[in-house]
C-alpha cells in the first residue's frame, strides 16, 4: 500500500469514527431522557444487550465466600432494574436473533481457529499438521434448478437440453435460464411430482448416522497408515451441516491430523513427515465413496432406503495463510474458520422454511403441497406417524423423529461437533467470558481491600423463570442499539490494527 493510499485509509477510519461517536452521544442523550437509571440499567442488562429475545428471571442470586461457606452477597431481582435478571437467549440462528448469532459466529470462529494455529489450551505446534477441508453433499432425489457458471465464472443455462425431454406429469425436463446466485427458483425440483421427497427426508435424518460410520472408515485407513509405516496417528475434527437450496443438508469438516502418544491420550502431537495432507485427502476420499448401509424397515418401504453420499465429494488441503486461496488454490486456515463459522449461524431458511417445532395443530399451516418446502414438511410428518401395532417407544427413538424434527426437514443432528481432542470446546469459551465481565464489574475500591486474600467465590442461584423479551421496546432499542455501537467499535478497532500491521 502506497504512503497516500495508507493516508487516505487512515482518514476514512477517522472520520468513520467521529460519525460513529456522534451518533453514540446523541443515542446517550435520548437514553438519559428516556429512563433516569439508565447509566445502572445498561449496566445491568449488558451482557444479554444484544439479544432480540431476552430471558427474563426472578429470584436470588448469592455469592458464598469458597473458602469459609460465607456468605457474602445476597442480592434478590427485586432490587435490580426491572426487578428482574436478564440473560440472552442463546439461539445461534440469524434469522432468529442476530445478536446471540454473533456471539456463536464468533466462538465457532475461536474455536476452528484454535485447532488450526493453536491457542487456548491448543499447542501452537498444529500449525504444521496436515489439514484437509472437507465438503460431502446429499445424492441427487431428482433434477432442480440451479445456479451454474463456466469456466471464466459466468452465468450460463440452468438445464439445457437438445433433446427435449418431458416427465410422467408432463413438465420439461430442461431449464434455459440464467439463475442469479440469489435467484427465488435456486432449489425448487423442475417436477414436485417426480421428486422423491421421502428419500430427501429419511437421507437428512440419518446424515449424522452416515457422518459417524464415514469417521470410522477414515479410522480405518488411518489405521493402515500406520500399519505402513510403523508410527502412531489420530484424527481430529470439526464439522458444521448446512442446508442446500434443495432442502438437503451437506457438511463441511475440517479434519486434522495428529500423532498419537499410546501412554498420553490427550496429547497433541506433531505427525511424521512421511504423511501429508494428500494423504488424509485420499483416505477421506476413500471413506466418503465407500461408506453407505440401509435404514431400518418402514411401512411405507419395507427393504428401507439406501443411505449414501452424493457424487460431489470435495476434500482440500487447507494451509496457514491470512489469504483466502494461496498460489496454488489451496483453502487457507483464516478462509477455512470463516466459513465454518459462518455456516453455523444459518439453518433453514435458505430452503425456504423457518419456523419452530411444529405441533399437530398448525403443522398443516406449513405443510403445503403446492410448495416444495411443503412438501419436505409433508413427508417427514406423514413418515413419523406411528402406525397403531408399532411400539410407541421403540418409534418415537426411530422414524418418530422425523415429526419431531419436521420443523428441519428432518434433520435433528448437531450443526456443529466436534472430536474430543481437536479443540477448545464452546462451554469453556462462554465461561472464560463470563469470568471476564464478573472481574471487570467488581468495583474498583474492591481491588486494593481484597488484593491479597483467597476472594474466589461460588455464585448460587435461586431463579425462576419470568418472561421472554424486553419490557418495552425503548428498552429493546437502547439495548440492542448499544450492542451494535459495541459490536462497531471492536470491528473499527480490528480495522484499524489491521491497517496499522
Amino acid at each position: 500500500m502506497s504512503t497516500s493510499e495508507l493516508r487516505a485509509t487512515v482518514e476514512s477510519l477517522g472520520a468513520r469514527r467521529r460519525a460513529r461517536d456522534a451518533k453514540t452521544a446523541s443515542l446517550a442523550e435520548l437514553a438519559t431522557a428516556v429512563r433516569a437509571d439508565h447509566d445502572r440499567w445498561m449496566s445491568h442488562v449488558a451482557g444479554a444487550a444484544g439479544c432480540a429475545h431476552p430471558i427474563r428471571l426472578v429470584g436470588t442470586v448469592t455469592h458464598v465466600e469458597a473458602a469459609t461457606g460465607r456468605i457474602t452477597r445476597d442480592t434478590h431481582t427485586t432490587e435490580m432494574p426491572d426487578g428482574v435478571l436478564y440473560t440472552p437467549c442463546g439461539n445461534r440462528r440469524a434469522s432468529v436473533c442476530a445478536g446471540c448469532a454473533e456471539t456463536y459466529r464468533a466462538d465457532t470462529y475461536q474455536l476452528v481457529t484454535a485447532g488450526l494455529v493453536g491457542g487456548k489450551g491448543v499447542p501452537a505446534s498444529v500449525a504444521e499438521h496436515p489439514c484437509v477441508f472437507l465438503t460431502v453433499t446429499a445424492p441427487s432425489f431428482g433434477p432442480v434448478h440451479a445456479h451454474r457458471t463456466d469456466r471464466a465464472g459466468r452465468t450460463i443455462a440452468c438445464r439445457p437440453r437438445r433433446q427435449l425431454e418431458h416427465c410422467p406429469h408432463g413438465v420439461p425436463l430442461a431449464c434455459f435460464d440464467r439463475h442469479n446466485d440469489d435467484a427465488p427458483e435456486l432449489g425448487r425440483p423442475l417436477c414436485l411430482d417426480c421428486y422423491d421427497h421421502p428419500a430427501q427426508a429419511v437421507w437428512n435424518l440419518h446424515a449424522g448416522e452416515l457422518w459417524r460410520r464415514t469417521m470410522i472408515a477414515a479410522r480405518r485407513g488411518i489405521t493402515a497408515l500406520e500399519k505402513r509405516h510403523h508410527i502412531k496417528l489420530r484424527l481430529s475434527y470439526t464439522k458444521v451441516a448446512e442446508f442446500q437450496a434443495r432442502g438437503a443438508v451437506h457438511l463441511h469438516a475440517l479434519v486434522r491430523l495428529d500423532g498419537r502418544d499410546p501412554t498420553d491420550a490427550d496429547a497433541v502431537l506433531v505427525p511424521d513427515a512421511r504423511v501429508g495432507a494428500h494423504h488424509l485427502a485420499t483416505v477421506l476420499r476413500r471413506a466418503v465413496e465407500d461408506t453407505r448401509f440401509t435404514t431400518a424397515p418402514h411401512p411405507a418401504r419395507e427393504a428401507g432406503w439406501p443411505i449414501m453420499w452424493g457424487e460431489q465429494v470435495d476434500p482440500r488441503p487447507v494451509r496457514l495463510s491470512r489469504l483466502d486461496l494461496d498460489d496454488t488454490g489451496e483453502i487457507t486456515t483464516g478462509a477455512v474458520a470463516g466459513y465454518l463459522a459462518k455456516y453455523a449461524t444459518k439453518a433453514t431458511e435458505l430452503a425456504g422454511h423457518a419456523s419452530k417445532r411444529l405441533r399437530p395443530d398448525i403443522v398443516r399451516e406449513y405443510a403445503r403441497l403446492d410448495t416444495h418446502p411443503g412438501r419436505q414438511i409433508d413427508t417427514c410428518w406423514h413418515l413419523g406417524t406411528r402406525p397403531e401395532q408399532a411400539d410407541s417407544q421403540e418409534w418415537a427413538a426411530g422414524w418418530g423423529r422425523l415429526q419431531r424434527w419436521a420443523h428441519m426437514l428432518g434433520f435433528g443432528g448437531h450443526f456443529s461437533t466436534r472430536s474430543r481432542r481437536y479443540s477448545t470446546t464452546l462451554g469453556a469459551l462462554r465461561q472464560a467470558r463470563r469470568d471476564w465481565r464478573r472481574e471487570h464489574a467488581r468495583h474498583p475500591d474492591e481491588d486494593d481491600e481484597l488484593a491479597d486474600e483467597d476472594t474466589t467465590e461460588v455464585i448460587v442461584n435461586s431463579l425462576a423463570f419470568a418472561g421472554i423479551g424486553w419490557h418495552t421496546s425503548a428498552d429493546a432499542l437502547l439495548a440492542n442499539t448499544s450492542a451494535a455501537n459495541a459490536r462497531a467499535r471492536r470491528r473499527a478497532a480490528k480495522e484499524e490494527t489491521d491497517t496499522a500491521a
